[in-house]
């Protein structure tokens, strides 16, 4: 007998394991569910915190309540624009208490913390070992910046060699009152911002005020940025406006930034003032010239993509101690060193404004712009050393003019361009040249310090003057107006040192010039600032004005002693002979001045005397041992006669075969030679 069976058992089995199966899983996933929305999320913290460690490599640690809500993250997304994902609920995290460390290498203690904080977490992100947060949002945050060296900070995010098996990828922060200190070894601050929400402001939702210190100077301010702060790479600007002061110093910005956090641009209007431009590297890594306090205000724009970058300081105007400056100035990242270029303009440069630049200045100076007070009392050389160690940080390739040099107010000297270049340590200023008083003074400089680590700058000089019209000179002293007298001069040096004071001191070379037809006396030479010629014109002359035919000199520098070969001041009155030596290295003089009178009448002229001491306090005293004799022209012939050939050629480029010069010189000679630095120059 043949039993048959209904297809509809066969097919209800099959059916009823299925939805048992169904059943079952929806159970788990309930009873998930259920343990999702009641777990103790505390429980947790032990492999977050490690994980989140792990991930930005500090230490990291929630040491107050962590909870747990589930919302889904596009629930204000129209619904055609969502996928399945937006349906699903993202945990989104509170934690109270939660600290952030410093990295390893810097003392133990926290770099933020936060009294509650709550974010979103991506929960498939995480399949990939991302931890992705969109948003983070802070409420009493502290952040703490310290940096110990120039090398060891704790706000750079540095990953180690051996990659994390987790990445944090966060979106933005929105904060909420906090504070930000800056502990800064290598600026010497100590500041704090306190930080408060801006209420109805459609451009700025984040206060700030500024209290502490900067260099020993109380430092105070304050400002305003954007409510979020976007972490992602976009380029939506973020509003920002600060002014700070610290005694002579103050930063002030107004504008946009793109990408804050990786400092990705800006568009800005800076305003800067320091006691020095030098005080700038330690924020900004540019070298610049030690100058007098200085100010200025232009447009600073830039971008950042990586390692790449290029900021440009444009229309910017300011000023020097009491010169102005105006021009553009552009910073960009190059292999194997950034590059600093521009074109600068003064319209009137004060001479006395360059002396920082080479250390020239008074003590008072050196302390006001944040240097050691070194120049001893008793030396007139600077001593004050140039930095060489920071000279291969970067290049450099700027123009500079001024319409106009002020020695001060009657004493105008004129225009000045020159062209700085920078390149692996070794600075040339090629040229510089001078308009100077209707003539013209040309000359080159090269500095070489790329040995670097105290070893002394290799320094050479070349540099010529034609046609310096004395009257145009001095323009303030009236009687000097009807003299034709004109300056020639020719130096070639070369030097090491790693100071003014110290390569001159250390230097090899010539110096050579001539003065034709014009009128030296005491005010001319206390105008020029030349105390010791001074004090001959006031012997041999008394205070009167003295007409001068020529004044002919030939120095040859060994070793930092510079010798008279030819020495020859000839007036209506008088030759007058000078030899002996200069000491640069001790700042020691010996020189006998011997006077040969044209007419018996001037009996007073015809006794020698020396100029000895330092240069800060030169001394005068009579030959005694030699008697005054008769016949004055005679010995003044006698003077003409020596050796004064190498001074010819500034006769054939200056005043010519009919000047009074060329009837002294008598003979032809060769032009300066410099030898290699280390050498001594030949005689």
């Amino acid at each position: 007998m043949t039993t048959t069976t209904k297809p509809g058992r066969h097919m209800a089995r099959p059916l009823k394991i299925t939805l048992g199966i169904v059943g079952v899983l929806v159970a788990i996933l309930a009873i998930a569910i259920i343990i999702l929305l009641t777990f103790d999320w505390n429980r947790a913290k032990p492999w977050l915190n490690a994980k989140v460690s792990e991930a930005i490599e500090r230490p990291f640690a929630i040491r107050g309540n962590l909870a747990v809500h589930w919302e889904r993250p596009a629930a204000s997304m129209p619904a055609g624009q969502r996928t399945w994902r937006d349906h699903i609920p993202w945990p989104h995290l509170y934690a109270d208490d939660t600290h952030v460390g410093n990295p390893a290498g810097l003392p133990a203690g926290d770099t933020a913390s936060v009294r509650q904080f709550s974010f979103s977490l991506d929960p498939f992100a995480l399949l990939g070992h991302r931890i992705h947060v969109p948003v983070v949002r802070v409420d009493g945050p502290r952040v703490d910046l310290l940096r110990t060296d120039p090398e060891h900070y704790n706000w750079a995010y540095r990953r180690k060699d051996k990659e994390s098996k987790w990445e944090l990828d966060l979106d933005r922060v929105v904060l909420n009152r906090g504070t930000i200190r800056l502990q800064d070894a290598v600026t010497k601050a100590d500041i704090t911002a306190d930080v408060e929400t801006i209420a109805n402001d459609p451009t700025y939702g984040i206060a700030f005020k500024v209290h502490g210190d900067y260099n020993g100077a109380p430092v105070t301010g304050g400002g305003k940025t954007g409510a979020v702060l976007s972490l992602k790479d976009q380029d939506t600007p973020f509003p920002v406006q600060a002014d700070v002061r610290s005694k002579d110093s103050r930063v002030a910005i107004e504008g946009t930034l793109i990408r804050p956090a990786q400092f990705g641009g800006v568009d800005l209007q800076l305003k800067l003032a320091a006691p020095s431009m030098a005080r700038l590297y330690a924020f900004t890594g540019v070298l610049l010239p030690e100058t007098h306090a200085f100010s200025t205000e232009g447009h600073l724009t830039g971008r950042r993509d990586g390692e790449n970058a290029r900021w440009v300081y444009d229309k910017f105007t300011g000023r020097v101690g009491e010169s102005d400056i105006a021009g553009r100035l552009e910073f960009a990242t190059a292999r194997p060193r950034n590059k600093l270029s521009g074109d600068v303009r003064s319209r009137q440069l004060r001479f006395a404004d360059l002396g920082p630049v080479v250390g020239a200045d008074s003590n008072a100076s050196k302390r006001a712009r944040g240097v050691a007070a070194v120049q001893p009392a008793s030396k007139a050389l600077p001593v004050e050393k140039f930095n060489t160690d920071k000279w291969k940080t970067i290049d450099a390739d700027v123009k500079y003019a001024a319409d106009r040099i002020v020695k001060d107010a009657d004493l105008p000297i004129s225009k000045v361009s020159t062209h700085i270049v920078m390149k692996n340590g070794v600075l040339t200023l090629d040229p510089l040249n001078f308009a100077l008083a209707g003539g013209t003074v040309n000359s080159n400089i090269k500095l070489d310090g790329s040995a670097g680590g105290g070893t002394p700058i290799k320094a050479s000089l070349d540099a010529t003057a034609r046609h310096v019209k004395i009257k145009q000179l001095f323009p303030a002293i009236e009687k000097m107006q009807a003299t034709v007298g004109e300056i020639y001069g020719q130096t070639k040096l070369t030097a090491t040192g790693d100071s003014v004071g110290a390569m001159l001191a250390n230097s090899n070379g010539e110096v050579k010039g001539l003065v034709s037809q014009g009128v030296v006396s005491k005010l001319l030479l206390e105008e020029a600032g030349l105390n010791v010629g001074n004090i001959i014109i006031t012997k041999l002359f008394g205070d009167k004005p003295v007409q001068l035919n020529c004044l002919a000199a030939d120095l040859g520098v060994k070793n930092g002693v510079a010798s008279t070969r030819t020495f020859v001041l000839d007036t209506e009155e008088a030759i007058v002979d000078i030899n002996g030596w200069v000491n640069m290295s001790n700042e020691h003089m010996d020189l006998r001045i011997k006077p040969e009178t044209k007419a018996l009448r001037l009996f007073t002229l015809r006794t020698p005397f020396y100029v000895r001491g330092t240069f800060k306090d030169p001394d005068l005293s009579l030959d005694k041992k030699v008697l005054a004799i008769k016949g004055g022209a005679a010995a003044a012939l006698a003077v003409v006669a020596a050796p004064v050939a190498a001074l010819l050629p500034l006769i054939n480029t200056g005043p010519g075969e009919d000047s009074p010069c060329a009837a002294l010189l008598a003979r032809a000679g060769a032009k300066p030679q410099a030898p290699p630095p280390g050498k001594s120059a030949k005689r």
